[in-house]
């Protein structure tokens, strides 16, 4: 799925999207793992211009199809940290040019997480940092597999490359967590990070050590730094400008589904709004809360049906369903079959 950075969310894959610079950093250590790159993209239909395009994107899980294809082609379980260890800050864009540029490690960083939505959309939620305690943070992608481990690994190794790079230290960080549990590759995540590596952790996360955190960057440049500055923060207001009430609404209904389902009064909170105000809002876009709600499960419902291999149970909790049952029967109701069904009749297709 090609996609750019104006378009609505309505329009963009439920699950979520990101930009092909990522794409260009898996396809890089694939082929550093001696993958024949060129089957690879062949079989995803990835073409030399889409792969050049500065605003391609393509659906989160055709990502994550794509690197499970190339670890099963490659046989190495850590290919995210190989990911980690080939990106540059040009492979995140404008945003990592402008945190490239700021005075220290962590004013970049934290630039490279403020900004993270103009290379990447994920319904799951948006990463974010924790200055006080000099951690950074990537949220949950419950549940677990073959298919996404190797996205946490890449995203925290990247970030891990990213401080390396413009700190120009190599022993950067106190501590990493991660959320899924080990998969018995615990030594080399350990020397690869440089630092005790916790699996089974409450969150993902990485903690810079303070002196790092501090340190000049090689790179620092104010004036220019608040210049791309300038520049992401247009491009931020350009993807925001043309959302509607109701795509800020299903934006944030997503991550909040996992076994309940989002209250009212709990969307307006995080929108700012007071529940009256909100439910006005949608009303003039001739939409609900309700309907916002059925309508976001829906896709969803689809989406997981159809691009993932999750179980049915997995499913009805990140759709906030307080069982299977519940789940299978709002999927008669919008599809006329089961959800099992449906995903016979696809791996059939």
């Amino acid at each position: 799925m090609l996609s750019s950075n104006d378009q609505p969310v309505s329009d963009r894959n439920p699950l979520g999207d990101i930009s092909v610079l990522y794409v260009g950093v898996l396809l890089r250590a694939a082929e550093a793992e001696g993958v024949n790159v060129q089957d690879l993209t062949q079989r995803f239909e990835l073409n030399e211009k889409t792969l050049t395009s500065p605003a391609a994107r393509i659906s989160i899980p055709r990502f994550m199809r794509l690197g499970h294809a190339a670890i099963e082609a490659c046989k190495n379980r850590a290919l995210g940290l190989r990911m980690g260890a080939l990106s540059r800050p040009i492979d995140a864009g404008i945003a990592g040019l402008a945190g490239e540029s700021a005075s220290t490690a962590g004013a970049a960083i934290q630039t490279l997480i403020h900004y993270a939505l103009l290379t990447s959309r994920n319904s799951r939620g948006t990463p974010h940092s924790l200055p006080q305690k000099r951690q950074l943070q990537f949220y949950s992608i419950q549940p677990y597999n073959s298919f996404n481990y190797f996205v946490v690994d890449s995203v925290l190794g990247a970030w891990t490359q990213f401080v390396r790079t413009v700190s120009g230290h190599w022993d950067v960080l106190e501590k990493v967590t991660i959320e899924y549990p080990s998969i018995g590759l615990d030594e080399l995540f350990e020397a690869w990070f440089r630092c005790p590596v916790h699996f089974g952790a409450p969150i993902n996360s990485i903690t810079i050590r303070q002196d790092i955190w501090d340190a000049k960057t090689l790179q620092a440049q104010p004036a220019m730094h608040e210049k791309l500055l300038l520049l992401c923060e247009a491009e931020m207001q350009d993807i925001e400008r043309g959302w509607t009430t109701a795509d800020r609404v299903k934006r944030l209904l997503t991550p909040l589904f996992r076994g309940e389902t989002p209250s009212l009064e709990t969307i307006a909170s995080k929108l700012g709004l007071t529940p009256w105000t909100l439910q006005r809002q949608l009303s003039a876009e001739h939409t609900g809360f309700r309907e916002l709600v059925d309508n976001t499960r829906k896709q969803l419902a689809r989406d997981y049906i159809r691009e993932t291999n999750i179980s049915l149970s997995e499913i009805a909790w990140l759709l906030g369903f307080a069982n299977p049952t519940a789940l299978h029967k709002a999927y008669k109701r919008w599809f006329g079959l089961s959800p099992g069904e449906h995903r016979k009749q696809l791996q059939k297709g």
